[in-house]
């Protein structure tokens, strides 16, 4: 309610900065470690910010409702986001200023200092802080009525449940094609995110519609990402972006979403082609993950830091002369040709190393032992802060990886670790059927929010599929059932991003935008789309539907930045193959593993039906594809 001068309610001489960062205390991210190191650690500052102001620094991890809120709040503000994120609020938490990352004192051009960021120079913090400050003392009902203004424009209520009529897969590979960049792959300019949602879109989209350049765009985009920098030749994983169109330099934090996506990628792309560099890329970052990612129940770590001691990148890169010392001369020489270490560097001096200077047929290196002492010698010369903070929603995204790559590869090791890490989930971050965000040195965080739920939902749907257990199925209908009564909006359709457990905030937002991430509106789509055929009820196919006619209305006008959601929406439209196994013997399990194609819905009956009698007194195989049935067998093939 907009707040009349003679109504508005008692104001607190205080106004409030709420600093959101990416990862626990700063851990991960780069600029948060700058401007924490600049700025929330001087004195100086700490003492303006003590007198003037309450402090509140958020993980945007453990309260992703608070990020989403004032992410909006500065996007609309300035015209763009990011962490570290800076809010400026009464104490009745509306925004009336923000910003990202400011340097501690302002920064010109010509030696002039100005106030305000833009192309003659960046706000200093402190500045800042000051001038707030006195705006606050001397022209307070200037600032509440921006306040005012700004929340007017962020309650405006999106587009609900409005029709359309446009073809959504199309038009999202339409889309794709336009920004491709067919020369170093990716989508659009550097900074390039690897978004591998968006490549998983792609090959779902060429395996429905036989579109080769769908796969094109794939197989080019992951060859780069391999081949450059964006990759650890030395240790394995991914970092979390490219700074540069090519690859080369990244941001070297490396974060567990991105290794999950990007394994399921990888590892599609090789069931699609055969090709060894996908199987090289989506194992490499498996044993990267185990060795480096993993704790001893089984949970996922979060992030590994961008920074060593003080310096981005300074654990990832070598000199020349390191490499020759630490192998000899000739197997030196013979490593510095493969991945491009010269005397001038790549990299402020140093050497990222990458085979982008490679035809994607030739990758092979020989000799696994350089890279292995190599790989001790950087533990040695400096190390790397580990986020130790186990998330539900991201170790489900692990999860679903390693279930990817067991269906793949048929390595027995990653559907134990998939198993493992759910039983984690289960011991560690549930209480009865309410999940919680995360897990830290024997406590449980925050209650959850539609991520959490969504993600081990989406989770439990990929280990069912490998393992044909129905008690992971019971549990992901279970689980849905809850995050419907606790999120969904019944009237719109939509899932709220927090539930009724939750703190409610100002505003209660939908996401339905994947960016790094995809949203909990996306892969609750897939999960009910999935359930709607494994576990059918009336409820929940009216659910699915509102949901999917929620989605399609978000998505309208932008849909590649919703293809989490348009996999979903494929399935929908298209049926995909659905197998009745109808059991005679529970070892015939076996038989039916990691055959079926990613797409198919298999159902297990423990004992026959009416309607499913066993053939032949022997486990029978009940098969429809294309909107057709295939008479009963008793050998799936």
């Amino acid at each position: 309610m907009k707040h009349s001068q003679k109504q508005r309610p008692k104001i607190s001489r205080f106004s409030f900065l709420l600093g959101i960062a990416d990862g626990m205390i700063m851990r991960t991210c780069h600029w948060c470690h700058v401007m924490e190191q600049e700025s929330f650690e001087d004195e100086e500052i700490a003492k303006i910010l003590n007198q003037h102001f309450i402090s509140i620094k958020v993980d945007r991890e453990l309260r992703p409702d608070i990020d989403s809120i004032y992410m909006s709040v500065c996007q609309a503000m300035t015209g763009s986001g990011g962490w570290p994120m800076s809010i400026f609020m009464t104490p009745a938490q509306a925004p009336f200023y923000a910003g990202t990352y400011f340097p501690k004192t302002s920064r010109s051009f010509h030696g002039q200092s100005v106030h305000g960021q833009s192309a003659h120079g960046q706000t200093g913090f402190m500045e800042l802080l000051i001038i707030i400050s006195r705006k606050w003392k001397e022209d307070r009902e200037q600032l509440l009525t921006s306040a005012d203004t700004i929340m007017e424009f962020i309650n405006k209520e999106k587009r609900e449940g409005k029709s359309t009529q446009k073809d959504l897969l199309q038009e999202a590979f339409d889309m794709f094609c336009r920004s491709f960049d067919q020369r170093n792959g990716g989508f659009g300019n550097a900074p390039k995110f690897p978004s591998a949602h968006n490549l998983l879109y792609l090959m779902d989209y060429y395996e429905q519609f036989s579109a080769s350049e769908a796969l094109h765009m794939a197989e080019t985009t992951l060859a780069q990402m391999y081949k450059g920098g964006l990759f650890d030749h030395i240790g394995g994983g991914f970092s979390r972006y490219s700074t540069d169109a090519w690859y080369l330099v990244p941001h070297f934090e490396k974060m567990l979403y991105d290794n999950a996506l990007l394994m399921m990628a990888y590892a599609r792309a090789f069931h699609i082609t055969g090709k060894d560099l996908y199987q090289a890329a989506a194992e490499k970052t498996a044993a990267y993950i185990l060795r480096e990612m993993t704790g001893s129940e089984g949970g996922f770590y979060s992030a590994q830091d961008a920074d060593s001691e003080g310096v981005e990148g300074k654990y990832y890169t070598f000199t020349r002369e390191e490499i020759l010392q630490i192998l000899g001369e000739s197997e030196g020489e013979n490593f510095c040709r493969f991945f491009d270490i010269s005397r001038q560097g790549n990299f402020e001096k140093k050497n990222i190393p990458n085979l982008l200077h490679h035809d994607s047929e030739e990758l092979s290196y020989e000799n696994e032992d350089s890279i292995s002492r190599l790989y001790d010698f950087r533990k040695t010369r400096t190390e790397l802060i580990l986020d130790d903070k186990m998330l539900t929603s991201w170790n489900s995204l692990m999860i679903g990886a390693f279930v990817f790559l067991y269906r793949v590869f048929g390595k027995e090791e990653y559907l134990t670790a998939a198993m493992r890490a759910e039983t984690f989930i289960e011991e560690f971050l549930m209480d009865g059927d309410t999940v919680y965000v995360g897990y830290r040195k024997g406590s449980r965080l925050v209650k959850g929010f539609l991520d959490d739920y969504a993600f081990y939902i989406h989770a439990l749907l990929q280990l069912y599929d490998a393992a044909l257990d129905n008690g992971y199925l019971s549990k992901a209908k279970k689980l849905t059932e809850k995050a419907i009564k606790d999120f969904f909006d019944y009237e719109n359709g939509g899932f709220y991003l927090y539930g009724k457990d939750n703190e409610q905030l100002i505003l209660r937002p939908k996401e339905t935008y994947d960016g790094a991430l995809p949203s909990g509106n996306s892969v609750m789509s897939y999960n009910l789309v999935r359930l709607s055929v494994l576990r059918p009820d009336d409820k929940l196919l009216q659910i699915m539907e509102k949901q999917i006619s929620y989605m399609n209305a978000q998505t309208g006008d932008y849909p590649i930045g919703s293809s989490f959601y348009l996999t979903a929406f494929m399935q929908y439209q298209i049926t995909p193959e659905k197998v009745v196994c109808v059991l005679k013997d529970h070892v015939d399990l076996d038989k039916i593993k990691g055959k079926p194609t990613f797409s198919a819905n298999i159902i297990i009956l423990q004992e026959p039906t009416e309607q499913y009698p066993l053939v032949n007194n022997r486990t029978t195989y009940y098969i429809c594809r294309n909107y057709s049935c295939l008479p009963p067998v008793n050998e799936y093939e």
